[in-house]
């Protein structure tokens, strides 16, 4: 089954005031920058901070449980709309061939909590080492489906925006949802003794 990288909260948005619509009337000034800019771009990344966190908790964008972070910036290179998205993946294969590398230290990987991926605690790093594995996603977004960026606070300004991010988050979903669906797949059992077990084993001659 395929899973949903990114999606819209657009019901938890609505059933408390539209809470996206308020924050970018209220940080308005934020996007002076972009205002009258012939490319859409920087308008976008504007509009996309404003709709995750920390600006919006939680965000009106949300995405899966993997991915750590979702920015976006634009490319000094050509001015296009560039992705950068941290994805917490499980270890490389050079890492499950053999138990060398373990030398009874006793690693951890990832913790979770209710099933969601979680970076230790400043408690648990003092007890034991942590090995967090991740993917760094950077990628174009085309330009085709972003609004043009309006040329001053217009009454709309809000509905722009959120026609920015709901283009950002179409592309965003297409690109990463295979990706996360190959790597929800793969994933081990969480009682498999292969995965970070308790204490190698030696290795076999």
């Amino acid at each position: 089954m395929t899973v949903r990288a990114f999606w819209l909260d657009e019901a938890h948005d609505r059933e408390h005031g539209d809470r996206y619509a308020e924050l970018v009337t209220k940080e308005a000034v934020l996007f002076t920058p972009a205002f009258g800019d012939i490319a859409p771009v920087q308008f976008a990344c504007i509009a996309w901070r404003l709709a995750t966190p920390p600006f919006l908790e939680p965000g009106l964008v949300r995405w899966h449980r993997r991915i750590l972070r979702a920015e976006c910036r634009r490319d000094h290179w050509d001015g296009s709309l560039i992705a950068d998205v941290r994805i917490v993946s499980d270890l490389p294969p050079q890492l499950t061939r053999t138990r060398e590398w373990w030398r009874d230290r006793g690693w951890e990987g990832w913790p979770r909590i209710l099933g969601q991926y979680i970076r230790p605690s400043e408690q648990d790093l003092s007890k034991r080492p942590y090995l967090l594995p991740t993917l760094s996603m950077q990628a174009p977004i085309p330009l085709g489906g972003l609004p043009p960026a309006p040329d001053g606070p217009t009454d709309d300004l809000a509905g722009t925006a959120r026609h920015a991010v709901v283009a950002v988050v179409r592309e965003l979903d297409e690109l990463l949802s295979p990706i996360l669906t190959q790597l929800e797949q793969a994933e081990p059992v969480e009682d498999d003794p292969d995965r970070f077990p308790s204490a190698p084993e030696p290795d076999v001659a």
